[in-house]
């Protein structure tokens, strides 16, 4: 990298400082991105801006004198240091990986991914190249709750007992991604930080009104091994909004209530609870509001992530941060679909509230492990199937009969391997990829076999969601999009774009499906969900608003 020597404006701690000033690109210039783009302009900070629309891309670029570039330009331009991510949350590990990849810093918008493993090859890649991983959870940057974490930590309520957060409002309501993913996020990331620990328990429970596949009201409770009880409500189906955090400590409350002005952002009540007699009774005391300085969390944010690439430092919402609150989403979302409270050491408490431990990998008489294979829990791995050392799969696939993986594979989780199928070493299999029936893949181009070629092998990656039909041939060196569909017997040769449809030989894209496994028609909705999608080019397609995948 080769950054350049600039002064910063005052901050908004009113100090001014000459420093090293990255240069930035950011990807993404839609709903939030806008903003990160303003912010980064005003901190003498922007250089590029990129987006999937090029007309958006050059409105951004003309109002805020940053030069559009792709993608892959924003990844070989020499003179960009840090990339700010603010695209669909289904591309956030595919555009980080990118983007270190290319020797970029990276600030992603949350959140970090959209599975744990994928988080953690993020977090690895970033300490492997030494860069500096970013995730944007705003609200640990705002002055009111900055001043709320040192009162925790200064003890001005003793040991703290529960916490609640409210996030509600009257949309924006979202087709691609529940409440849960969509709001929570940030005040899981809030409630870790006070509680300073991952909860041992976490149990949640969902209701769908608009979508019977969606949920737009949850409530998430969480229990930590050192006494603190914390609970999330989330609603984009209320009638006005509110954006709370309570705090409860042995001998204080605080209330962090960000849709007040910044004279009652954050009120401290030293009530008390006296024991006249035995007993209990409550001696309530005015409000005292906290003074705070008037700032916007997001420049705070963007100044942050500037001055940790200038100076070496780790971020305060850094990638292992960032996957401290995904591991709670994660199992907050199981909570929700198994009815039932999770823990995040694999355990699970049955609605009758019984535990038991949650199943682990079970591994058929017949099939052959070698030494130096991870299985993850509830994976099956059925008869005659021979799973070579060095490889690892994820949890809750199904790998089926006569089935060959290895050495030095990666299946992710919740994978179904069918019959008589072979991953060699190069093949990567993301999470919820299907293999049908005895298809192929290869890792030379020009096998002999009288010409030793271990040395020629090519990565082939399969894209989280990717279906592949029975007896198809996967050419080595390829990528499969993300929920892309590979037909029954075709031969790809090339990269395949996200959701495209494939088939023949070798495989052109026919059409494009959706994440649901549903084939979209001219108006590009998927018949099965109602996601909406939009075509990007010719040959890309993306979820209409932002987001998770309508799975």
């Amino acid at each position: 990298m080769a950054p350049v020597t600039a002064s910063h404006p005052p901050n908004e701690r009113g100090r001014t400082a000459s420093v090293i000033s990255p240069r930035i690109a950011v990807a993404g210039c839609g709903y939030w991105g806008k903003n990160l783009v303003r912010n980064f302009a005003a901190l003498d900070a922007l250089a590029a801006v990129s987006d999937a629309d090029e007309g958006v891309a050059g409105v951004m670029s003309g109002r805020y004198d940053a030069v559009p570039m792709g993608w892959d330009a924003v990844l070989k331009a020499s003179d960009i240091d840090g990339v700010v991510i603010a695209a669909p949350a289904e591309l956030h590990a595919k555009l980080v990986l990118e983007a270190l990849d290319a020797g970029k810093h990276v600030f992603v918008e949350k959140p970090i991914a959209l599975t744990v493993p994928d988080a953690e090859r993020c977090i690895e890649r970033a300490e492997r190249g030494g860069l500096t991983l970013m995730v944007g959870h705003l609200l640990q940057y705002h002055p009111a709750f900055l001043a709320l974490r040192k009162m925790v930590a200064d003890g001005a309520f003793g040991r703290l007992q529960y916490l609640y957060s409210n996030r509600l409002n009257l949309g924006k309501i979202r087709r691609e991604e529940n409440i849960l993913w969509s709001f929570a996020p940030h005040d899981v990331s809030m409630i870790l930080a006070l509680a300073g620990e991952l909860p041992g328990s976490v149990d949640a429970t969902g209701s769908c009104y608009m979508d019977q596949k969606i949920a737009d009201v949850t409530t998430t409770n969480l229990t930590f091994a050192n006494g603190i009880n914390a609970h999330i409500f989330v609603s984009w189906l209320h009638p006005f909004k509110e954006q709370k955090l309570v705090l409860i400590g042995e001998s204080g409350m605080a209330v962090f209530d960000d849709g007040l002005d910044w004279s009652r952002k954050l009120t401290l009540y030293p009530h008390k609870i006296e024991w006249p007699g035995g007993m209990p009774e409550a001696i309530k005391a005015d409000g005292q509001p906290i003074p705070l300085e008037s700032a916007e969390p997001l420049r705070l944010e963007c100044a942050h992530f500037l001055d940790c690439i200038a100076n070496g430092e780790t971020p305060r919402t850094d990638g292992r941060e960032a996957l401290d609150v995904l591991r709670v989403l994660a199992a907050a979302q199981r909570s929700m679909n198994e009815r039932a409270a999770v823990d995040l050491n694999g355990q699970a408490k049955t609605e009758g509230g019984k535990a038991g431990a949650a199943e682990p990998a079970f591994v058929h008489e017949s099939a052959v492990i070698d030494d130096g294979v991870s299985l993850g829990r509830g994976t099956k791995v059925w008869h005659f199937s021979h799973i070579l050392g060095g490889s690892e799969i994820g949890e809750n696939c199904s790998i089926g009969q006569n089935v060959m993986i290895g050495p030095d594979v990666s299946v992710g989780a919740d994978c179904k391997i069918q019959n008589n199928v072979s991953l060699y070493k190069g093949v990567t299999l993301e999470d919820r990829v299907f293999c049908g029936p005895s298809c192929v893949f290869t890792n030379v181009t020009n096998p002999r076999a009288e010409v030793e070629r271990k040395a020629e092998f090519k990565p082939t990656m399969v894209r989280r969601g990717a279906t592949i039909g029975a007896n198809a041939t996967i050419v080595c060196g390829t990528e499969l999009g993300a929920y892309s569909f590979i037909a029954a017997g075709a031969v790809v040769t090339r990269d395949v774009p996200a959701y495209a449809l494939m088939a023949g030989v070798p495989a052109k894209r026919i059409g494009w499906m959706s994440a649901a496994g549903e084939r979209l028609g001219d108006d590009l909705r998927c018949p099965r969900t109602g996601a909406q999608y939009r075509a990007v080019s010719e040959n890309e397609l993306a979820p209409a608003d932002g987001g998770k995948a309508d799975t």
